[in-house]
């Protein structure tokens, strides 16, 4: 239907993505190390520790979870499990979106029993190696949430909910048949309100081009169709940032126009693009793992005062999802 469409996205539930594992004290963690930012303006970070214990997980299928996506959903979805949803993935295959959910933002996170509650095939739409990278969206215009993944890595998808656990299959917003042909990928996708269009929301997602992975945005005023894409990137690597970028999120506090992403150096960078996306000048660190060796696809809360990063930590093939949070 047509108000299945529209958007009239909570920007309130939106806010950066929204939740939290629990404190240092219930994960174990005495004196979180920091990390300084480089970025002026822009808040420090310390690692909190594990969102989740991967050993104690029903559906673990390849011991790696990466791309958290934190939802406020109390008053929200259909017979919510808990206030706040979670969704994440394995990647390699058979991947699967998964959902955990918590009572309240100090936790603990509970795995959901039905996991993977989208996988790698869905007759008669697709059948693929693995899906993976879910960004969920709410839609006040229908109630229903908006869940994104990729899969393959040439093709984005989007299904909807109502109660965030059983979804209808969508569409396919994104292929790299929509992009220049040097483009092999089109993954990692994650969808917000553009900042100075009320009827409009921008896609920052992953492209590889020539063999370089960088950051390229699209638009929309609907969640399921109509999609526009810029063929040039909004966001290419810059020295020291180790030659591949991915897993960017939209910043928009400090009045808008940033964009925090991961590049192959294994830290998080921050990037001012400005609220038209016109420009490209790269700023610096926001966030090195204390930890690990590397943290991504950051996505950020705020409750009780201060700013939270669910970010997925570790090498690829054996990360965790994190939390960092500011003091």
């Amino acid at each position: 239907m047509e108000s299945d469409r529209k958007l009239v996205l909570d920007r309130r539930s939106l806010l950066l993505g929204s939740a939290v594992l629990g404190s240092a004290a219930a994960l174990g963690v005495a004196a979180p190390p920091r990390a300084a930012a480089a970025v002026p303006g822009f808040p420090t970070f310390h690692r909190v520790g594990a969102a989740l214990d991967k050993s104690a997980l029903a559906y673990n299928p390849t011991n790696e979870l990466i791309f958290p996506s934190i939802r406020n959903v109390a008053g929200k979805v259909r017979n919510p499990l808990g206030n706040w949803y979670m969704y994440y993935a394995p990647h390699d295959p058979p991947g699967g979106i998964c959902l955990a959910y918590a009572d309240s933002l100090d936790g603990p996170w509970r795995e959901y029993s039905g996991n993977p509650v989208i996988s790698r095939t869905w007759s008669p739409h697709y059948s693929v190696s693995h899906v993976s990278s879910p960004h969920a969206v709410w839609n006040a215009a229908d109630n229903r949430l908006y869940l994104y993944f990729h899969g393959e890595n040439t093709t984005t998808r989007v299904a909807s909910s109502a109660d965030g656990r059983s979804f209808t299959y969508e569409a396919t917003v994104l292929t790299t048949a929509m992009m220049p042909r040097d483009v092999t990928e089109t993954s990692y996708a994650r969808v917000f309100p553009h900042p100075t269009k009320s009827d409009t929301q921008i896609m920052l997602f992953m492209g590889m081009q020539a063999g370089t992975r960088k950051i390229f945005i699209g638009w929309s005023n609907r969640l399921t169709s109509g999609w526009q894409f810029k063929p040039q990137p909004l966001i290419s690597p810059a020295a020291g940032e180790g030659g591949q970028l991915s897993g960017a999120h939209y910043w928009s506090r400090n009045g808008g126009g940033h964009v925090v992403y991961h590049g192959g150096s294994g830290s998080m960078h921050v990037a001012d693009v400005g609220t038209s996306f016109d420009r490209e000048n790269h700023l610096g660190v926001l966030y090195t793992e204390p930890q690990a060796t590397r943290a991504a696809a950051p996505s950020f809360a705020e409750e009780g005062g201060r700013l939270y990063m669910f970010y997925e930590a570790g090498r690829r093939g054996n990360t965790n999802i994190a939390v960092a949070r500011t003091s």
